[in-house]
């Protein structure tokens, strides 16, 4: 169960860390594969998950486990070097622990990054996609059970999760860096199985072009806070049901580490335009 209380003292703790931690901070929840670019910060203060006391921990490969802060192009950051997943057996409040963290340190604006499988057979392994908007397959809400007013309201709108502003900056950094980027739909579903042929030719009907284990719920957390969310998944697969190809997650990782520096690129393009 998460509350206020906890996150508080979880906060409370990695402040006595970060002496320094400024307002204005940008948080990054990084998926699978796609830390050793990202988190080489200026100045970086790091934190692992063990000595966080409360804080859930990352069991799955490619999840560093690692709290970061630092600078990235003068700006403050801070990374979640691994996140939590509903297959892990967290329920989705705990998986979204780290959101409801940075909320309460203050953060505002929150970058979601994670490998994902590509529907969309205009797209390929190894390009990077901003996310539009989501299916939240899971079956689960991170918003169930009590609702703590300082957090939000019990009813948030969820018409616009993926901040438009930070979309489009998004766009403008990707031509800059001449990184291809492409958009669209991701569902989120809760693993940790991959899709079946039947499964896949689902969710392309429903509208997604990407699939993966998380991020959907991750969001709708950032927007119950009050924080602008922006998505970023890196495709590792193509899914394509009438010729489906064997995926293993050390595949996943594998093309993620891969498309790692293209990711890292744009996000520090991202950043440098934030005011």
């Amino acid at each position: 169960m998460t509350s206020p209380d906890l996150t508080t003292s979880i906060t409370s703790h990695i402040l006595e860390k970060i002496d320094n931690f400024q307002v204005g901070t940008i948080g990054i929840i990084l998926g699978s594969g796609l830390g050793e670019a990202i988190t080489k910060l200026d100045d970086a203060i790091e934190i692992p998950y063990s000595e966080i006391p409360g804080l859930p921990q990352s069991t799955v490969k490619g999840h560093s486990g690692r709290l970061i802060y630092g600078f990235m192009n003068k700006k403050p950051v801070l990374v979640f070097s691994g996140r939590f997943h509903l297959y892990e057996g967290y329920t989705a409040a705990e998986a979204c622990l780290s959101i409801r963290i940075m909320g309460t340190l203050g953060i505002k604006k929150v970058f979601l990054t994670n490998a994902a499988g590509a529907i969309n057979p205009q797209f390929d392994a190894g390009d990077l996609m901003l996310i539009t908007d989501h299916i939240n397959f899971t079956g689960q809400s991170p918003l169930t059970g009590h609702n703590y007013e300082e957090w939000g309201l019990r009813f948030p709108d969820m018409s616009k999760v993926y901040c438009e502003e930070l979309r489009n900056t998004a766009l403008e950094a990707a031509k800059a860096v001449s990184v291809r980027l492409e958009r669209g739909v991701y569902i989120q579903l809760s693993g940790p199985n991959l899709e079946t042929p039947a499964e896949t030719r689902m969710f392309k009907l429903l509208g997604g072009d990407a699939v993966g284990m998380s991020t959907a719920i991750e969001a709708v957390t950032a927007v119950h806070m009050g924080m602008k969310v922006m998505g970023i998944a890196c495709l590792t697969n193509k899914n394509l049901p009438d010729c489906m190809a064997e995926t293993t997650h050390e595949g996943v990782i594998e093309q993620a580490s891969k498309s790692s520096a293209a990711m890292s690129a744009l996000i520090r393009e991202i950043i440098s335009r934030i005011n």
